[in-house]
């Protein structure tokens, strides 16, 4: 393989190089620091070893052959392919990768549409995002940060609270066909309800839980649609399928977008909140608590003007 090379070395396709473009070797010698005379003899070097005149002497200084003008091309190019691959690895080792863990919903709808203010200060740094429903497979020894759901009594990891959370209903606009909001609180009893279930939907506010919390005298209706994931009971709710149960820090983009409102003014507040948890590491890089310093300024904000992409 690179059989033309033979024994031509590197340094001496520099001085040539550098001896085409400038038409000097006493530029060449100045520019790759080192003397006339050495650039001169790894010309003739490399003249001797292709048996070809690459330069013509002229009066005050040098030209370049057909021969030597043909290589000149394709050994810019291979030392500029080369530089730029040298560029390439040295960047790539200084870039540090984040392993950030979350469930769907917090990825889709609090954390994306912020995560490009974060790559903005911050270029350097890839985050690789991980989304789970379940909260154990978070906190596995290859994440560095995880966003949880819960009361901040996790087995593993050091808990940072971030926020906590108040809920209520949401829906369509054209779920309620024109009536004028807010309705009676009664008017849950009427409305068709988006329900989660799974694994950790015990965490989160149900429809019964909240029918107790605000004495609605009857048990909610069971639904026709129920769902393991909280994003597939946003997404219905946008649809108009039916009420769902809406967490304000993840469907406060889209109430100010309009593809959902609030048909009554009632609320709760959760006991439970979403935690920053880091995972038992050896190291703590500083990227991570820049991460983490990050998400605890962002939570304190609003979204502002930008727009959740459905």
């Amino acid at each position: 393989m690179f059989d033309s090379l033979g024994a031509v070395s590197l340094d001496t396709l520099r001085a040539f190089e550098a001896a085409a473009r400038h038409r000097s070797f006493t530029a060449a010698a100045v520019e790759l620091g080192t003397t006339q005379p050495a650039i001169s003899q790894q010309i003739k070097r490399l003249e001797e070893q292709l048996a070809l005149r690459l330069f013509d002497r002229v009066y005050r200084g040098i030209d370049l052959t057909e021969a030597g003008a043909t290589l000149f091309e394709y050994v810019l190019v291979g030392l500029q392919s080369i530089d730029s691959g040298l560029n390439a690895v040295t960047e790539q080792s200084q870039r540090e990768v984040l392993q950030v863990a979350t469930d769907f919903a917090f990825a889709s709808y609090w954390l994306m549409p912020r995560l490009h203010r974060f790559h903005q200060a911050n270029p350097q740094v890839d985050v690789s995002l991980v989304t789970s429903e379940r909260s154990h497979a978070m906190l596995r020894s290859d994440i560095d940060i995880a966003m949880l759901f819960g009361d901040g009594r996790f087995r593993q990891g050091e808990s940072h609270w971030l926020f906590d959370e108040e809920v209520f209903p949401v829906c369509s606009p054209r779920l309620l066909g024109g009536r004028a909001t807010p309705l009676p609180m009664r008017s849950l009893r009427e409305l068709p309800l988006l329900h989660l279930r799974g694994e950790n939907s015990s965490q989160w506010f149900d429809w019964a839980k909240l029918f107790r919390y605000w004495q609605i005298p009857a048990m909610p209706a069971p639904g026709q649609l129920r769902f393991d994931n909280y994003t597939l009971v946003v997404q219905a709710a946008i649809a108009g399928e039916g009420v769902a149960i809406g967490w304000r820090h993840l469907v406060d983009a889209l109430l100010e977008q309009g593809l959902l409102c609030r048909p009554i003014e009632a609320s709760a507040r959760s006991s439970m909140g979403y935690h920053v948890v880091l995972p038992p590491r050896k190291r703590r890089s500083r990227m991570i608590q820049r991460f983490v310093d990050w998400l605890v300024d962002e939570s304190r904000g609003p979204l502002k003007p930008e727009h959740i992409a459905l």
